[in-house]
């Protein structure tokens, strides 16, 4: 969602708040804008659309200053504009806002009866007035941001430049996270730590109801109490280089090409060769004890959780429950004391899925993030983490997180196995092999890479395509349907493949392509009779499947797409990249914003 970044620096602050906002635009966002002080007073630019917008007019009307604080928008209250872009401004001070402000409404009447005038439909507006109400009540900055913040109902984080003090920025985050970040003679905030890496690797993470206050000393802390506390500064891993993509197009490409690299890497970090077994960070509890597992997420990370129920339950005998963290975090369910809950997140900051996690706290659970930030709130909030080794990800469509989500989910699914004694060590070796055998088998499949380009051009008239799939091939469909709707903004559907004659069936004609995984399994004689339904009637299949799976088909495919043979087990780490491509290339072909497709944000932090 939004990205915020403010400095109090040493020289000119524009130039390092727009290369700032640059390593956010992976958040997702519909406007930017900055303020700085000149001479004392707060001057704004602003513009709709992407950051190149703001860059062009900043190099028109510059603003100069030696402390200021810019933002990335992703519209909640308020259409994408410029009047409502952030930075929000009075004459007293500026206000940059990811979160959504729940009484808004309230605080905005209040206010217009106190005779204050709103020009924004923002309800980030409402925090800006009232903190200058309470300046114009005579309260210094600190106690005025104080005050506001005991008002405040809803999740945020908040940075606030206030005119004449070149030397002050106040922030606080609920709900959203928030990093500090340390240099000499000069502070910065930042939505991440991957805003900040090129100015400092010194960072204080705000805890959940922090706010502090800065100057170019350093910083002062308060908990929602508004008592003075300490937070560890810690040294981040992440680079200073701004993240470039190499030799393609897109982040997104870039990205799915890295997965060779970066399942390996993941793969390492558990595997051990010389036993031929998985190890997993020491947990806090025992394996063998875990009666249930509730595994919880969104989006792609939903998908990758489907995945694992499949392979736990099938190879631990661990029942699995998998939800949407939106809808389990208010179903509010009984859970088992000590039961297993597992939280799947890339930004490990996702707002529904950190409060089904400090929900699962309430019900006794122990806590496993699987996360790709190890510094996030979800990490840190988690009894134990399960870090995906993918790097940053800056497209927001998730490719390799997904893939190496999916890594880790298969290691803690043969750990688990063999702690409930469900697979002998044999069975272990075997399992264990074939995972490492995953990232060369995914090298190959990347080769087919001109093959599924080409036919993605044939689909580029499609109004709707169907994906179908049987076993854990039934969640990639899922996932495949959605790579395709958020990048080419192509209605696309997963079903399970038995469920078509269900009524799914009745939507196949000779215009609607169906996509096909696969995998030569114990259940691919029963997707085989599943595609000839479909071709019977006039269904056009790509199927994607190995050499002889596709032999089976007689050429009576519309295309297909080969994958190495490989053992049923990692078959989902596997038949994930070509689905990634086929969205690609399609949304390629339709010249979408890939890495940034039209109103998604990379990290959801307001509901």
């Amino acid at each position: 969602m939004c990205g915020i970044i403010g400095i109090i620096g040493r020289g000119e602050v524009t130039p390092l708040l727009v290369e700032g906002l640059r390593r956010l635009e992976y958040r997702g966002y519909d406007s930017a804008g900055v303020a700085t002080l000149v001479d004392g007073r707060i001057e704004r630019r602003r513009a709709e659309g992407k950051l190149d917008n703001l860059v062009a007019r900043l190099a028109v009307e510059p603003v100069v200053g030696r402390i200021g604080i810019a933002h990335t928008r992703w519209a909640t209250h308020g259409v994408p504009n410029e009047t409502n872009a952030h930075p929000i401004a009075t004459d007293q001070v500026a206000v940059v806002h990811n979160g959504i402000i729940e009484n808004f409404q309230e605080l905005r009447a209040e206010l217009t009866g106190l005779g204050y005038r709103f020009e924004s439909q923002t309800d980030t507006e409402a925090v800006a007035i009232l903190i200058t109400r309470y300046l114009d009540d005579g309260l210094p900055p600190k106690e005025a941001v104080a005050s506001t913040l005991r008002r405040l109902e809803g999740a945020f984080a908040l940075a606030i430049l206030f005119a004449g003090r070149t030397d002050l920025l106040i922030c606080a985050r609920r709900g959203s996270p928030l990093a500090i970040g340390y240099g000499d003679g000069e502070m910065f905030i930042g939505s991440d730590a991957l805003a900040l890496a090129p100015m400092t690797r010194r960072i204080l993470y705000l805890e959940e109801g922090d706010w502090a206050v800065l100057t170019k000393d350093g910083a002062e802390v308060f908990d929602e109490e508004d008592r003075a506390v300490e937070r560890p500064i810690r040294e981040t891993a992440l680079s200073g280089a701004l993240i470039g993509k190499g030799n393609h197009r897109h982040f997104m490409k870039k990205e799915i090409f890295e997965q060779p690299s970066v399942i390996g890497d993941t793969l390492h970090a558990l595997f051990n060769p010389t036993t031929r077994s998985v190890h997993l960070p020491n947990l806090p509890f025992a394996l063998d004890q875990v009666s249930k597992v509730t595994i919880i997420a969104c989006g792609t990370s939903y998908h990758a959780g489907l995945v694992a129920k499949y392979w736990i339950e099938r190879l631990a005998r661990v029942s699995v429950e998998v939800d949407i963290a939106s809808e389990f975090r208010y179903r509010a369910p009984d859970m088992p004391v000590g039961g297993l809950a597992l939280f799947i997140s890339q930004s490990g900051e996702t707002a529904d899925t950190l409060a089904a996690l400090r929900y699962a706290k309430t019900q006794g659970q122990h806590i496993v993030a699987v996360v790709n930030q190890p510094e996030s709130t979800m990490a840190r909030e988690a009894d134990a983490i399960l870090p995906t080794l993918a790097g940053p990800e800056i497209g927001v469509a998730s490719t390799k997180a997904f893939t190496t989500q999916l890594a880790v989910l298969a290691c803690l699914t043969v750990a688990l196995a063999r702690a409930r004694n469900a697979i002998d060590h044999e069975r272990e070796a075997q399992l264990s092999t074939a995972l490492t055998e995953v990232p060369s088998r995914a090298a190959d499949v990347l080769n087919n890479d001109a093959r599924i380009q080409e036919i993605a051009a044939s689909m580029l008239e499609a109004r709707d395509v169907l994906y179908l799939g049987r076993g854990t091939a039934y969640p990639l469909a899922l996932e495949g349907a959605l790579k395709l709707k958020e990048i080419s903004y192509i209605h696309a559907e997963g079903y399970a493949a038995g469920e078509m004659k269900h009524g799914p069936i009745a939507l196949i004609d000779d215009s609607v392509p169906i996509v096909v995984l696969a995998p030569r399994d114990d259940l691919f004689e029963k997707t085989a009779s599943n595609v000839q339904e479909v071709m019977a009637r006039g269904g056009k299949v790509i199927m994607i499947s190995d050499a002889e799976g596709l032999a089976r088909m007689d050429g009576r495919l519309m295309a297909g797409i080969e994958v190495p043979t490989c053992d049923p087990f990692v078959a989902p780490l596997l038949y994930s990249i070509p689905i990634q491509l086929l969205a690609y290339h399609i949304a390629v072909l339709k010249g979408t914003d890939v890495d940034q497709p039209r109103n998604l944000a990379k990290s959801v932090t307001v509901e």
